[in-house]
C-alpha cells in the first residue's frame, strides 16, 4: 500500500508540500470414448499432412499457453487490464510518482538543450469546472471527467513556469479512440480557444501564471488509458502573451516568434511527454499487481 502521506488524499499546500497474481492454467487428460480403434491406412502423403497439422497445433497451442503462464498481456485482455487499472491511478499513487519533484529533461530544450523541472506546486485533486475555457471542456464533455490532478513546475533559471495536468476520464476505449479521432481530425489540440487553464499557486514564481499569461500549449488524448494529458506555459515574470502558439508549431525548426525563439513550446511539449511517460510505466505496474 503506498504512503497515505503520500496519496491523492492527503492535503497540498502551494508549495506543494504534502500536509502478481497470475491466472493458473491446468491442463486435464483427454476424453476417451469407448470403442477399439479401427485401422486405417495411409499413403505417406496423407501422414505428412497429419504429421503437420499437428505439428502446427502443437506450436500454436504451446504458444498460448506459455503466454497465458508468464503473464503476457499483449493480447486485448491485457489491455483491457491495463486501461482498467489507469482509471483507478488517480487515488491509490503518490503524489511523487505521477509528478515528481524534480524531472529531467535531456535533450527537451532547444537545439537538442537539456532540461531540468522542479515542481513548485501541487493542486488538490478536483473536478473539471474551472481548469479549462468553456470550449474546451465542451470538447471534452463526451469523455467525462472523474478526476483531474495538476502540478506546476519551473525550469532551473526560474524564467519559464508549466502547468502538467492529467484528466482521468469516465470513458472507455472506444470513447477515448473517437475523442482523439476528433482531435486530431479537426486540429483541436492547436485551437487557442481551446487551450488548458495554469494552475497558478501563490507565494511562488507561478504566482501571476494566469490565462493571460499562457503561451503554449499541448494536449493529449490516450487511447490505452482513459487520460488527457496536457501542459502549459508561460514566462515567470507574468509577461502577457497576445498570441499564443501550440507546442507543436513553436518547436517547428525556423519558428521565430519571441515565445518559440524562449523555447516555451519545449517546456510545455517536454513536460507533458515525461509526465505522460511515468504514467505508462505506472499503469504498466499497476496491471501487473493481483486484483
Amino acid at each position: 500500500m503506498p504512503d497515505p502521506a503520500l496519496s491523492w488524499s492527503a492535503s497540498y499546500g502551494d508549495n506543494g508540500a504534502v500536509g502478481s497474481g497470475r491466472p493458473v492454467v491446468s491442463l486435464g487428460q483427454p476424453d476417451v470414448y469407448g470403442g477399439a480403434p479401427r485401422v486405417r491406412s495411409f499413403s505417406g502423403r496423407a501422414l505428412l499432412a497429419v504429421a503437420c497439422a499437428v505439428l502446427g497445433l502443437g506450436l500454436i497451442g504451446g504458444a498460448l499457453t506459455g503466454s497465458w503462464l508468464t503473464g503476457d498481456e499483449s493480447g486485448d485482455a491485457g489491455a483491457r487490464t491495463a486501461f482498467t487499472a489507469a482509471g483507478t491511478l488517480w487515488h491509490s499513487v503518490p503524489v511523487d510518482q505521477l509528478f515528481p519533484p524534480t524531472i529531467e529533461g535531456d535533450g527537451a530544450g532547444p537545439g537538442g538543450a537539456d532540461r531540468t523541472w522542479t515542481r513548485i506546486a501541487v493542486a488538490p485533486d478536483t473536478g473539471c469546472a474551472d481548469a479549462f475555457d468553456p470550449l474546451l471542456r465542451k470538447a471534452l464533455a463526451p469523455v467525462g471527467c472523474r478526476r483531474l490532478l495538476r502540478a506546476t513546475y519551473t525550469d532551473e533559471t526560474q524564467s519559464y513556469v508549466t502547468t502538467v495536468g492529467l484528466l482521468f476520464t469516465k470513458a472507455d476505449a472506444t470513447a477515448m479512440r473517437a475523442l482523439r479521432t476528433r482531435f486530431s481530425n479537426e486540429n483541436l489540440d492547436r485551437r487557442s480557444d481551446l487551450m488548458p487553464r495554469p494552475y497558478a499557486a501563490k507565494n511562488t514564481v507561478a504566482d501571476d501564471f494566469t490565462d493571460a499569461q499562457r503561451a503554449s500549449w499541448t494536449i493529449s488524448v490516450l487511447t490505452d488509458a482513459p487520460v488527457v494529458t496536457y501542459a502549459v506555459s508561460g514566462w515567470a515574470d507574468g509577461r502577457t502573451v497576445d498570441t499564443p502558439q501550440p507546442a507543436e508549431e513553436a518547436m517547428t525548426s525556423g519558428a521565430t516568434t519571441a515565445l518559440a525563439q524562449a523555447g516555451l513550446g519545449h517546456e510545455a511539449q517536454g513536460l507533458a511527454d515525461r509526465v505522460e511517460r511515468a504514467l505508462r510505466k505506472t499503469v504498466g505496474s499497476a496491471a501487473k499487481l493481483p486484483s
